[in-house]
Order: C-alpha cells, then sequence, then structure tokens
C-alpha cells in the first residue's frame, strides 16, 4: 500500500521517524531439572515489543486526523506519544499547541475528590487560569448532566457519570489540539448524540483534531484526513472515504454495517 504525505507547511504536529519499543518481563516456563535445582521457580525472560516503526507525518493546521487499525496496529501509543504521555524510543515529536488528550476518559481524576475538585485541578492541568476553569465549570458540570453529584467523591460515581464527567472536562478547555481514543463510546444514547456534536463543533475551531476509533462511519463524518496502522506501521494515508475502504478490503469484511458501527 502506498503512504501519502501531507504538506509540513503551517504544521501543527509533526512526526519524524518515531518507533516505540515496549520492554516486557515474562516468567519462563522451567524444564523439571532446572525446577528442581531453582525450587521450583521460573526464570524472568525480557521481551521486547516494537509497537510504532518509522511512522512519519505531518499534521497541518485545520487538519481532523482519523486514525484506524486492527487491536494492537498502535494507535493508542500514537496518540499518547503526540500527546507528551509516552516517550520515544527513536525518532522526534514537535506539537505547537495547548493538547487536550482524551485518551482514557477519567484517568488523571482523583476518586477521593469531588467532581468539582477534580474539573479545576483537570483545568489547570491544560495550562488555565483558575479563574478561566471556575468560568467553565458550571458548563462542564451541566454538559456532563451531573449537577446532583458534582460536589459527591468521584469514588460514589458510576462508571458511566466517570467517563460523562472526564470527556466533558476535555472538551471544555479550549484545546488548540484535541486527541479523542475510542471517546465516542462513552455514555448513554443520549450522552453519544450529545458527545458527538460537541466534537463535531471542536473539530471545527481547533487546530488539529485527532480521533482512534473502530467506528469506521465516525471517522469518515468527523475526519477530513486518515492513517491507517497495521502491526505499528502506516499503511495508508489520504481522505477517510479511500482509508476506511481499503481497510475494509483488506480485513475482508467490506462496507457492512457491522464495521460502520461501533464494534
Amino acid at each position: 500500500m502506498s503512504s501519502l504525505s501531507a504538506s509540513s507547511h503551517n504544521s501543527v504536529v509533526k512526526v519524524e521517524n518515531l518507533s516505540i519499543t515496549y520492554r516486557t518481563t515474562f516468567e519462563r516456563v522451567p524444564t523439571f531439572k532446572n525446577a528442581i535445582t531453582r525450587l521450583g521457580h521460573g526464570q524472568r525472560a525480557v521481551r521486547e515489543i516494537q509497537a510504532l516503526k518509522n511512522v512519519s507525518f505531518d499534521v497541518p493546521d485545520g487538519t481532523a486526523l482519523g486514525i484506524i487499525g486492527n487491536n494492537g496496529a498502535g494507535k493508542s501509543t500514537l496518540m499518547r506519544a503526540m500527546a507528551g504521555i509516552l516517550p520515544p524510543t527513536e525518532g522526534r515529536i514537535e506539537v505547537h499547541g495547548r493538547v487536550s488528550p482524551l485518551l482514557s476518559l477519567g484517568v488523571g481524576f482523583n476518586a477521593q475528590l469531588s467532581g468539582r475538585e477534580n474539573i479545576i485541578l483537570g483545568g489547570l492541568a491544560s495550562g488555565l487560569s483558575r479563574k478561566a476553569v471556575a468560568a467553565r465549570a458550571e458548563q462542564v458540570t451541566e454538559f456532563a448532566d451531573l449537577q446532583e453529584f458534582i460536589d459527591a467523591p468521584m469514588r460514589t460515581y458510576s462508571s458511566g457519570m466517570y467517563s460523562r464527567l472526564g470527556f466533558s472536562v476535555a472538551v471544555h478547555m479550549d484545546p488548540d489540539i484535541l486527541m479523542i481514543d475510542e471517546a465516542l463510546s462513552a455514555g448513554d444514547a443520549s450522552f453519544k448524540s450529545k458527545a458527538a456534536a460537541k466534537m463535531a463543533e471542536l473539530r471545527s475551531n481547533a487546530r488539529a483534531f485527532f480521533l482512534v476509533s473502530h467506528s469506521l462511519s465516525s471517522i469518515n463524518e468527523l475526519c477530513n484526513d486518515a492513517i491507517w496502522l497495521h502491526k505499528g506501521q502506516v499503511m495508508m494515508r489520504g481522505t477517510p472515504e479511500e482509508v476506511t475502504e481499503k481497510y475494509t478490503e483488506f480485513v475482508n469484511v467490506g462496507q457492512s454495517a457491522v464495521v460502520l458501527e461501533d464494534l
């Protein structure tokens, strides 16, 4: 498959020769003889997993980039690297602007604190002043539909309430660059509809918008550019329609309704 390149003029994000390798340890099953001599203890072995391999692309101002691929393709690793959470093993990443990552809803919240206190912490972490965060707190609360629970400790929240607040905090902090990893799955059908509308609004206002999703319909609707990752490498870049069509051909499922909706 060919890989198309975007112009580097006025790039908001630039990824150059990015590789990320994870090192994990596992218990190696000993032989019978070794098990006796080591009193049955296994041996620790190190395994390297190359999550991303020499990935390069530019994201010009105004781009809404969808990232697709099978589980384990490296999509979430790429998003975390661009958000500054994972350091590159090789290569470099340039990001110009304030990033609001929605990589795992509610990650970074303190469950012992109230929802309101976590809104303040989330806003301050995004680089906003305390005054600016306070001005948005009610909007965040109302969008998440948590008016009755906002001053309760978050350990009392259901998983849905937790996710709704995480989404609402991220999208109300006026990011230059918004990165979303499967956030459309947050909440019930009513909240999903509201979340989709909010993301469409943000896409039109943000300098760059990134969306990782198994929902190809969301990629087609919300993005104007797309990348297909496979085993840590860029297989193709192009319009969302071109990329999703080639991707579905590759996995031999075709443009079925099952693939086009959330999996």
